[in-house]
């Protein structure tokens, strides 16, 4: 488990652009920030601070130790914020070298530790993500694809209420002409639904809850359900269309795809490098815990 997830934290969701049909190594590399093909140099400054240059790759490493995080920050203020964080990382660094910091020993001790992570991400890339290609990603897309299996899914809406008996009476009100629409915008206790008056467009029967979803695909086209009951209170369901589901196109599953093999990969390699290295944890109890994380060497 551990291992699955120091590799998703590597891989981070750099797929999504194979999917059209950018490259490779840019795609599926954890250690470069989506940018345009022509993008900016890497030795451009973009700003300095006390004489001392930030440049686009200082912003691009900084994307890296943000990671998924980077994905809760609307897009025209993710180079703002890259920015504010160099200029905080390099007043800090700048006041430890005046108080003479790098003579430390905790300096000493957490720079080999950054050292080996820089050489690890470094090496990952070049040896796990530049190795994932379009190529691999459409050929698992197709595997996945012929083993999903074939699904309906319906057009639905329904009118929501808290009591049995009133769902019994729009049911009457239906069955008498009513229009259902019209009775889910005054009826319905179900938010939102005085605007769609109760559609709920096309599902298939994974995305509700069973209750409900059995009886929506119980129903034929235009069928009116009797009332049923759910957590949520009590629904009439009309179905309004049933068709086959599309399956996910290739550029949906990219990106879940290129993660998979990114884990994949990243585990045969880690297998590879421990069968061949030799590893002490003189305290036994210690030793018997790590293995359970590190699980079984393939």
């Amino acid at each position: 488990m551990v291992i699955a997830l120091l590799a998703l934290t590597l891989c981070g969701t750099p797929f999504a652009s194979l999917a059209q049909g950018t490259s490779s190594a840019a795609a599926a590399s954890s250690a470069e920030p989506a940018a345009p093909a022509a993008g900016p140099s890497p030795t451009s400054v973009v700003a300095t601070v006390g004489g001392q240059p930030i440049t686009e790759a200082d912003l691009a490493f900084a994307a890296e130790d943000l990671g998924q995080d980077l994905q809760q920050i609307p897009q025209d203020q993710i180079r703002a914020v890259l920015l504010a964080q160099m200029i905080d990382l390099k007043l800090m660094a700048a006041a430890g070298h005046a108080a003479n910091l790098e003579q430390s020993d905790l300096y000493k001790q957490r720079l080999s530790y950054l050292q080996d992570r820089a050489l690890r991400r470094a090496y990952t890339k070049q040896a796990v993500s530049d190795t994932i290609t379009e190529a691999q990603i459409k050929a698992e897309y197709d595997k996945a694809i012929a083993a999903m299996p074939n699904v309906d899914e319906v057009h639905a809406r329904h009118i929501l209420v808290s009591s049995e008996d009133d769902a019994k009476a729009i049911k009457a009100q239906l069955d008498g002409g009513a229009d259902f629409a019209t009775l889910a915008k005054e009826k319905s206790i179900e938010p939102g639904a005085k605007d769609s008056g109760g559609d709920l467009g096309y599902f298939t029967q994974d995305k509700m809850v069973k209750p409900f979803a059995d009886a929506a695909f119980a129903l034929k086209v235009n069928e009116i359900s009797q009332p049923v009951q759910t957590q949520f209170g009590w629904h009439i369901i009309q179905v309004l269309d049933r068709r086959p589901a599309a399956k996910p196109t290739l550029e949906q599953l990219t990106q879940q795809i290129g993660q998979q093999l990114y884990v994949q990969k990243y585990r045969t390699l880690f297998d590879q490098l421990r069968k061949a290295t030799s590893i002490d944890i003189p305290d036994a109890a210690l030793k018997q815990q790590v293995e359970a994380q590190l699980g079984p060497n393939q």
